[in-house]
Order: C-alpha cells, then structure tokens, then sequence
C-alpha cells in the first residue's frame, strides 16, 4: 500500500518533445503524404492527357485550358465552408467526403467526349476536392506549434514534387502502352487508373487518422500533455483581432499572403500544365520518354524542399526564406525563354532551378502564414488565403490564349518572373510588421 502512494506520488518522467513530434510525424504524415500524392496526380495528369485528348476530341488550346481553369471555380466556391465544415466535424470525415468524391469525378472524365462534358467534369472535381490542401494545413496545426511547422509541411508537400515520379513516366506509359487496349484511348485509362485509388484511400484515412491529440491512442497522456504544453508555448494565442469571416476579409495581411500564394499557384500550373508539352516541342516525341525527361527536376525539387524547411525551422525565420525562394524562382523562370527554343538539357536545367526555389518557398509560406493567424481565424483564414491563391487556376487558359496568339511561351515566363520578384519584395518588406514577435 505505501509502495503503492509512493509511486502515485512519483513525480512523471520526463518526456522528450522532440521525440513527441517525432513520433507524431511517423504516424501521421505518411498517410497525408500518400492522400496529396494522389490529389496532385488526380489534379496535375490534366496536362499529359492532352498530349492525346486535344487531338482525340478536337479540342483547341483555348478550349482545354478553358476546361483545365474550370476546376477551380468549383474550388474556389467550396473551399472557405470545406475548411469551416473541417473545424466542426473532424478531419476524417472531412478527407472521407473529399477523397471518394474527387477520385470519382477523375476517375468520370474518361467518358468526356464535348467541350461542355469536360468543363462540368472538371468544375466537378473542384467542388468535390475544395478544401483538401487547407483542411491538412488546419489539421497539421492541432498537432505542430508554429517553429515545427516548416519541416512538417515541407515533407507533406513533397508529395507535390514526388506526384511526377508517378505522373509523368506511369502517365506516359498508359497513354503509349494501353491505347486502344479495349476500345478505349490511352487517356481513358489513365483517368480511370489514376482515380480510383483515392476512393480506396479515402476510406483508410477514416479508418484510422485520428481528429485530434486527444483522440490518438498512440499517444501516451505524458505525450499528449506535450503537444498541449508546445502548442501553448508556440504562440498559439490569437494573433489579431476578430473571429469571424468578416475580420479575416478586413485583413489586409491575409490579402499580401494571398498575393503570393497567387504567384506560386501560376508558376505551380505552368510547370504542371505545360512542361510535357515544352519537352515534346523540342523534338521529344515519344511520349513515355517526354514522361521521363520531365520527372527529372523533380528530384532536386524534393531535396531542395526538405532542407530549406529545417532550415527555416532551426532559423525560426520564415519571411527572408521565402523572399530569397522567390528570387532564385525568377531566375529560373527567365532562364526559359532562352532554352526552350533549342536545348533540352539547359531546358531541364532551367525548371530545375526555377521548379526547386518555387517548391521549397512553399512549406515556409504555410510556416509563415499559420504563424501569422491566430488560432480563432485559423480554418477561415486558411482556406480564404488558399481560395484567393486558387485564382491562379485561370492561368492554364491564360496562357493557352497567349501561347496560341504569339505561338511561344516567351511572354509568359517573363511575367512569371516578374510577378516572383515582386512578391518576394512585398513579403519581404510587408510581413515584417505583422510577423514582430510572435
């Protein structure tokens, strides 16, 4: 009986919080990882398929980057009530919703056969997948303080990056290999293999992604009250006033994040959108190989991403990181109106240092961001920043009409470029302020 109040009385061992977080990320990024390899698939095969579809169908330039921007006008309505849905219901039932629906919406574009069938299927994949990229970046702030958070984005959002290990020579060998293959094209079959499996995994993260802390069994009380005790100590108290929709609208921060968000968005899709057409107009013309030459830049990409996140989080610096993400982009993004005229390999180059600086800039924006928003404006906040950023989607049209007027992307790079050099010089000079002890 004494031994036994003896050892109530004990005070508790010690708990290693980075061997908390460390258990924490084994447990649950992996799964987000593979959810948003699949969401980039499912949004980024768009752009191999009409390395067949346009022909297939008849579709213009105009016509399929029409097509490919009306995605994000089903995002863009849905986005904000997705991430407030989030908030009250939990991430599993959420990422459920979002996942069947989306991958049965992708796994549906098979069957388009007019302009106007693309465009609804492609406006439905928006509203079903809205809310999926900002509902794990509200997700992973239940479990990381604002100084973890670069690095733990950054290894979620490789799956971007790593989605063209899996887009680009799988896509590629679909569209060479089974065209034909029982009466169906080869861009049929990738719609169809690439999405069903986000229905499959859908129904996994229900099963077994726990809502919070505290619903995580894996976690012992001890680790639990950690999580708790750094998320207190992260200054996660609220970091501006208001709670509502209406006080994140009247923010004028939220609208400069946005701006940048927007930038990379357009830079994002560009290189997803167009680097398999950019490689096979420079002479490239079998398709699984355009597939190959075009997953090359994103192994930089990946390594550039993970460090520059640790790196940021050991600075606990967000703001001069992106700033400095954004310069070398537009080094990059310039480079290419000189090399996608007559070189491949300076090409890939060019991609590489631009696709690199562009990627790794955005786990320390999420950082930077999440850092900045109080914890009563978080899901709102999030999602409104991601939904501004989504007007990038128009851009493929954009710049279809640009490419089909001057008959060259030229133009195009050159004000992506200046559109990174701006933003870097905003983020640089505007969030200084806001960002002032917290």
């Amino acid at each position: 009986m004494i031994s036994s109040n003896l050892e109530r009385r004990r005070p508790a061992q010690p708990v290693d919080s980075d061997a908390v977080f460390g258990k924490i990320t084994r447990r649950l990024v992996p799964l987000l990882f593979a959810c948003y390899l699949l969401n980039f698939i499912d949004r980024a095969n768009i752009g191999f398929a009409q390395l067949q579809m346009k022909t297939s169908l008849g579709f213009s330039d105009a016509v399929y980057g029409l097509g490919a921007a009306m995605f994000f006008v089903g995002y863009l309505l849905f986005e904000v009530p997705s991430n407030m849905l989030l908030k009250r219901i939990g991430a599993r039932l959420t990422i459920l919703r979002i996942m069947v629906l989306w991958g049965l919406a992708s796994a549906g574009t098979m069957f388009v056969a007019t302009p106007t069938q693309f465009y609804v299927l492609r406006f439905l994949l928006g509203v079903f997948e809205a809310g999926f990229f900002p509902g794990v970046v509200l997700y992973l702030t239940f479990w990381y303080p604002s100084h973890r958070r670069a690095k733990v984005m950054a290894l979620f959002i490789t799956a971007q990056v790593a989605a063209a290990f899996v887009t680009s020579p799988v896509s590629g060998f679909i569209l060479k290999n089974l065209d034909g293959w029982h009466g169906l094209e080869g861009w049929q079959w990738m719609f169809l293999i690439e999405g069903l499996p986000t229905v499959l995994l859908g129904l996994v993260v229900f099963w077994i992604l726990p809502n919070t802390p505290d619903d995580a069994r894996w976690l012992s009380p001890a680790e639990r009250a950690t999580v708790q005790r750094e998320l207190a100590r992260g200054g996660e108290e609220p970091g501006a006033a208001g709670h509502s929709f209406g006080a994140v609208m009247r923010d004028p921060v939220v609208y400069l994040l946005a701006a940048a968000a927007f930038v990379s968005g357009c830079a994002g899709y560009f290189l997803a959108f167009w680097t398999p057409t950019i490689i096979r107009e420079l002479g490239v013309g079998d398709l699984q190989m355009v597939g190959i030459y075009a997953v090359i830049p994103n192994f930089f990409g990946i390594v550039a991403m993970v460090l520059y996140g640790r790196h940021s989080d050991q600075k606990n610096e967000q703001r001069l990181h992106h700033s400095l993400a954004f310069l070398v982009a537009a080094a990059g993004f310039a480079a290419l109106a000189w090399t996608t005229h007559d070189s491949l390999p300076w090409t890939l180059v060019a991609i590489a240092v631009g696709g690199s600086a562009l990627v790794s800039a955005t786990p320390v924006f999420w950082a930077m961001a999440t850092r900045y928003l109080s914890k009563a404006k978080s899901a709102v906040g999030i999602a409104y920043i991601n939904t501004l950023a989504s007007i990038a989607g128009v851009s493929p049209a954009a710049v279809g009409a640009i490419k089909t007027r001057t008959g060259s992307l030229d133009l195009v790079v050159f004000i992506l470029a200046g559109m990174f050099v701006a933003a870097a010089l905003l983020i640089a000079v505007g969030m200084r302020r806001p960002l002032a002890g917290r």
